[in-house]
């Protein structure tokens, strides 16, 4: 067989597919370091929403109005409670700021639930996405009463 048809003898022969030569960019480079992730907004509004929520003493995410719509599309048929609600964020390259409005339980002190949620949130973030979490504003909304309604008094307007 001459050089010029043999694959191996680097001659005009097609290579394998999918193969990583010796000499190409990225040979040597880790293969966490080939190629490039792109992580939505959406995946760490979903992230900070649930690492808050899990916090003791939020009663729930969003402002008055976004609770009123949200109390109503939940008890739509097939409607799920959204994650998202209340949450917004900033996605970078390699950072991310998130923005929280929160409804606080009534007999928690604010300042400890506070310090509660930003920890857990940038614990969480920074944990599943890589990103560099470089702040946590959060806004207290309300203080839920242990006498009021979960569903902000929407139960049996909407059927």
């Amino acid at each position: 067989m001459s050089d010029s048809t043999n694959p191996l003898a680097g001659g005009n022969a097609p290579r394998p597919a999918g193969k990583t030569l010796t000499g190409q960019a990225g040979a040597g480079a880790a293969p966490e370091t080939r190629g490039r992730t792109t992580i939505a907004d959406s995946v760490v509004e979903k992230i900070a929403g649930m690492a808050t929520r899990e916090v003791p003493g939020i009663h729930s995410l969003g402002s008055g109005m976004s609770r009123t719509l949200g109390a109503v599309t939940d008890k739509v048929p097939g409607g799920r409670p959204s994650v998202t609600r209340g949450v917004k964020v900033e996605v970078g390259e390699r950072q991310a700021a998130v923005d929280l409005d929160v409804v606080a339980e009534y007999g928690f002190a604010i300042v400890d639930i506070a310090g509660d949620v930003r920890s857990s949130v940038i614990s969480a973030v920074e944990r599943m996405t890589g990103l560099e979490v470089v702040e946590v504003n959060i806004t207290v909304d309300d203080v839920h009463l242990p006498d009021e309604e979960d569903d902000d008094g929407t139960e049996g307007r909407v059927q």
